[in-house]
């Protein structure tokens, strides 16, 4: 490396661990994160980070010090707010740039909101009309929210890419490479030798921290911990800051928030049974192959062709048609459900499911006792109603279908609501689960014996 190369690298370096330095006397709470990342040069790549890497351009740390010390800084806690939030640990979108532009407008926000004079860029000042637009629009300001809000007004990607420039510090180039292409970006130093062009200097750029050998999922279950850290930090030794953390503290209960599988959720409500089908785990090849030796095309020992299998078969889906749920989201709601009963693992042959409609009373009992039975249901469905709530009526009504023998065995009922109405004072004699779609104010109460499900927007997409 040449002697200006060199001092290029020392003093980005400097930069960089005294934006760091900065940003820990404001924010203690976040010393776990703020020196969590390892420090990689590369001149190809203005600033970027995988999750466990800084990567960066020393001449472009320089300049931005140069024309603005608090971008400098505003970029470092930028990048380390991706990390926390888990940004880059994609999720699957399909407009990729749009979804760039959520997670730089989130994290923004949440700088914005912590008032940081060392961290007040001019940018700031231009992002505020756009703040307040989606203060407007949503409950809470994280990146899948803003993601879909953005889908759903279809902002045009000559908009999302002006956006972009508003919002812009870090590039997020790394998060959509392959193995070998982050390998070859990790390895490609500045300094033209072929070595690493890893930093040596204190702090976050010699720390050993065992990042760099964890495997993906392995890092995002490191960035958790720090995540659910920060949160229990905010929430009791820094009752000062965390005040002025609105946003912060709406991202991390999103981060933190503990997350399902709704198709191995609905595996819950299963029940066994036999289907006609070869059970290789009961099949004898020594003895099926001693047969057709033996007696040459004669097998000794036939396999069993029958298989016992965890599938669906009593089922009960009861819909909130009161007229503070929307139409809409019933029918993705049955739409979502659909989709995961039809495969040929969830369905026995004949099923009995009961799609019951109801507010304030009963308005609709559908039978479906086949595939083609719910294909014609979802293809005819209406929402009856519109009333107001109450839940105990399906109760009952399942009850007595219970009494009249209509169900074999009845594993459980799932609810989907917005959660306002009248719940039954006696536990029912099954699983009963509770659905609602997250609106940001997580104040859904259920009864002791049932089960609560928060789904995001996103999942019902």
């Amino acid at each position: 490396m040449s002697e200006r190369k060199n001092k290029l690298s020392k003093l980005a370096e400097e930069v960089l661990n005294l934006d760091r330095n900065t940003l820990l006397v404001n924010l203690r709470f976040m010393d776990m994160a703020l020196s969590r990342l390892r420090y990689v040069e590369n001149t190809e790549i203005r600033l970027s980070t995988d999750g466990a890497h800084m990567v960066y351009d020393p001449a472009y740390i320089l300049q931005v010090f140069r024309e603005e010390k608090e971008a400098s800084v505003r970029d470092y806690l930028h990048v380390v707010f991706h990390c926390v939030y888990k940004h880059m640990f994609l999720h699957d979108m399909k407009q990729w740039d749009l979804w760039d532009l959520a997670c730089d407008i989130a994290v923004e926000k949440t700088i914005h909101d912590l008032g940081l004079r060392s961290a007040d860029a001019k940018r700031a000042i231009q992002q505020e009309q756009v703040f307040n637009a989606l203060n407007d629009a949503l409950p809470v300001i994280t990146a899948d929210r803003i993601y879909l809000h953005y889908v759903k007004e279809g902002l045009s990607e000559e908009k999302t890419e002006e956006m972009r420039k508003l919002f812009y510090a870090d590039n997020h180039i790394l998060w959509y490479m392959d193995p070998q292409e982050k390998e070859l970006a990790l390895g490609n130093g500045s300094d033209g030798n072929g070595d690493s062009g890893e930093s040596s200097g204190d702090g976050a750029g010699d720390g050993d921290n065992g990042i760099t050998e964890m495997s993906q999922s392995e890092l995002e279950e490191d960035w958790q911990s720090i995540a659910e850290h920060m949160e229990m930090d905010l929430e009791t030794f820094s009752k000062t800051k965390g005040n002025q953390a609105g946003s912060l503290m709406q991202n991390l209960r999103e981060v933190n928030r503990e997350t399902f599988n709704y198709e191995d959720f609905l595996r819950r409500f299963a029940v066994r049974g036999e289907v006609m089908k070869v059970d290789m785990d009961e099949f004898d090849y020594i003895f099926y192959t001693y047969g057709l030796q033996l007696y040459k095309n004669v097998p000794l020992v036939e396999p069993l062709e029958y298989k016992e299998v965890t599938r669906v078969k009593d089922f009960v889906i009861a819909i909130d048609t009161s007229g503070s749920t929307s139409g809409e989201l019933v029918q993705r709601f049955i739409q979502k459900t659909y989709n995961i009963l039809k495969t040929t693992e969830s369905f026995f042959s004949r099923i009995n499911l009961h799609i019951i409609q109801c507010d304030a009373r009963i308005q609709e009992d559908a039978k479906i006792t086949s595939q083609e039975e719910f294909d014609a249901y979802l293809k005819n469905m209406k929402i009856r109603g519109l009333g107001g709530t109450d839940f105990r009526p399906v109760f009952r009504y399942v009850d007595t279908l219970i009494e009249q023998g209509e169900f074999e065995n009845l594993k459980g009922m799932i609810y989907f609501t917005d959660g306002w109405g009248d719940f039954p004072e006696i536990p029912p004699a099954y699983d009963t689960a509770f659905v609602f779609i997250d609106d940001g104010k997580n104040n859904y109460d259920v009864p002791s014996w049932a089960i609560k499900l928060i789904l995001q927007m996103n999942e019902l997409e």
